[in-house]
C-alpha cells in the first residue's frame, strides 16, 4: 500500500531482457533496504530482489517485472538512463498525505497537451474507456506514481493541474504529448462500480445515478 507522494526520483542503471521478462537495477537515495520489500516504480508495485550501498546516502536495489507486467505498463521501454518515480511502502501509522494507492496500474494514459497556467502546469490526459468512468471532478487518480487530484473532466479523459513542487520532486514534468502514463484509479470507485456492476448492466439502468436508485430501492 502507498499513498501517492514520491520520496524520490531513481535512476535506472542497466536493464536486462529475461525469458520471464525484465530485470531492472535502479540507484536511489535508499540505503536501508530489505530483501522482499515493496517499491512503487512510476507506480508499479515491484518487488526489491537485491539491494546495496555505493557511498553515504546513495544506494542501488534490482527488481524484476513479469511479462504480465510489462504488458500492461511502459516498462518493456525502459532504458538504462531513464528516471523513475520512487516510493516505499507506507507503514501502518504513517501519515496519508496522498490518496489509498495499491501500485497496481490499471490502464495507460496518453498525454494530448501540456501548458502553463499561471502557478499551475496543466496536463490533458486521455484515458482508456473502461477508466473514465472510474474518474471523477475533484477526485483523486495516480500518475506515474504520483497522487493528483482530477482538476477537470474532459471527454476522453481528464484535466491535471500541477503544482511547482511536484513537477520539480517527480519526473511529470517530462510529460509531453504522445507519451504514456501509468494510470491507477481510485480504489474506492473501483469497488463501487463491481458493487454497481449488476444494476450497471441492467436494461433500464443506463447511468450511475439509475443503479444507484434501483439499489436504494
Amino acid at each position: 500500500m502507498f499513498t501517492g507522494l514520491v520520496d524520490d526520483v531513481g535512476l535506472i542503471e542497466h536493464v536486462a531482457d529475461t525469458p520471464a521478462g525484465r530485470d531492472l537495477r535502479i540507484a536511489s537515495r535508499y540505503t536501508d533496504l530489505t530483501d522482499g520489500e515493496s517499491i512503487a516504480v512510476n507506480g508499479a508495485c515491484l518487488t526489491v530482489r537485491e539491494h546495496g550501498v555505493t557511498s553515504p546516502g546513495h544506494g542501488w536495489f534490482t527488481v524484476a517485472a513479469v511479462v504480465t507486467t510489462i504488458d500492461r505498463t511502459t516498462i518493456g521501454g525502459w532504458c538504462a538512463g531513464d528516471r523513475v518515480n520512487l516510493e516505499r511502502a507506507m507503514k501502518l501509522g504513517d501519515r496519508l498525505g496522498g490518496h489509498l494507492v495499491l501500485g497496481h496500474v490499471d490502464g495507460l494514459g496518453r498525454v494530448l497537451a501540456t501548458r502553463d497556467a499561471g502557478d499551475a502546469w496543466l496536463v490533458d490526459l486521455e484515458l482508456p474507456p473502461s477508466m473514465q468512468r472510474l474518474m471523477v471532478d475533484k477526485g483523486s487518480v495516480t500518475v506515474n506514481g504520483v497522487s493528483l487530484t482530477v482538476n477537470e473532466l474532459l471527454p476522453t479523459g481528464v484535466q491535471l493541474s500541477i503544482i511547482e513542487y511536484t513537477r520539480r520532486h517527480t519526473t511529470l514534468g517530462t510529460l509531453v504529448p504522445g507519451m504514456a502514463a501509468h494510470v491507477e484509479a481510485d480504489v474506492l470507485a473501483k469497488h463501487v462500480e463491481r458493487l454497481l456492476s449488476p444494476w450497471l448492466r441492467s436494461p433500464g439502468a443506463h447511468t450511475l445515478a439509475t443503479a444507484l436508485t434501483e439499489l436504494q430501492s
